[in-house]
């Protein structure tokens, strides 16, 4: 049975409005059709850097500990990556049959195209294909 889980941070300073917004779209979709890690877009922005800002929930329906280290991530708008990045994130750590929101941050040299912020999903790129 998959799980929702707050990081600690998260847990302490989410308003109720997200947390039940957050709960609600884990009720959606947290049925899994394959053991893969997906990623349930919630809201994209740019901060004040120019630097994007992408709050999913991270479904991990794996049987295994997912951790981001060195993991490469595309935003697309429209199927078009219009970003990439590689992140190692120490304390992102999604247990087995486990989902958590979290929200990467994509600096503003790692942006290749003009932005809509519609449309848009992330993609865990798999370097052994």
């Amino acid at each position: 049975m998959q799980l929702l889980r707050f990081e600690s941070s998260w847990d302490k300073t989410l308003s109720d409005k997200d947390r039940v917004m957050i709960q609600q779209f884990f009720l959606e979709t947290n049925v899994a059709n394959d053991e893969s890690i997906q990623f349930i877009p919630l809201r994209q922005a740019l901060n004040y850097k120019g630097d994007l800002l992408v709050t999913v929930l991270i479904h991990n329906f794996s049987k295994q500990i997912h951790l981001f280290q060195d993991k490469t991530l595309h935003y697309l708008e429209n199927n078009k990556i219009v970003a990439e990045h590689i992140f190692t994130l120490p304390s992102l750590i999604i247990e087995s049959k486990t989902s958590m929101p979290w929200t990467f941050i994509f600096p503003t040299h790692s942006l290749i195209g003009h932005l809509t912020l519609e449309n848009a999903r992330l993609e865990l790129v798999d370097i052994t294909k």
